[in-house]
């Protein structure tokens, strides 16, 4: 079971599945894993605080990944964000990454390539 300081990583998709999978892969590597169907249920959360990595789903009901980074920065959260989408767009790429994202994926995205962005989110913080 990962300590109390062990990072905490929250995942924000609407696909139960994907969430699922994701909080496996995070705890399988020894981290603490939340998971959030909607960005408005991690806002409203005791998460946010101690979350040390955010992935979050670009595409969702709702406050969309990219409202909801804009609306942690404006709180002055600044969460190191990973995106994963099934819509790639690069204006919402740009958008996100100039707001200081770690990185924007494409779904399906290797397994391998989140946790070189994740190792890179949790060192950049």
């Amino acid at each position: 079971m990962p300590q109390k300081n062990t990072p905490m990583i929250s995942i924000v998709d609407d696909d139960e599945a994907v969430r699922d999978a994701t909080k496996a892969l995070i705890r399988s590597l020894g981290y603490r894993a939340a998971t959030f169907s909607s960005a408005e249920e991690f806002l409203g959360s005791n998460r946010v605080q101690e979350t040390s990595c955010l992935i979050s789903d670009v595409h969702m009901p709702g406050l969309n990944g990219i409202e909801l980074q804009e609306r942690l920065a404006a709180g002055g959260h600044r969460i190191p964000i990973i995106f994963i989408t099934a819509f790639p767009d690069d204006q919402v790429r740009d958008r996100a990454m100039r707001s200081g994202a770690i990185s924007f994926m494409s779904k399906p995205y290797s397994e391998a390539n989140l946790i070189v962005c994740l190792d890179r989110a949790l060192n950049a913080a």
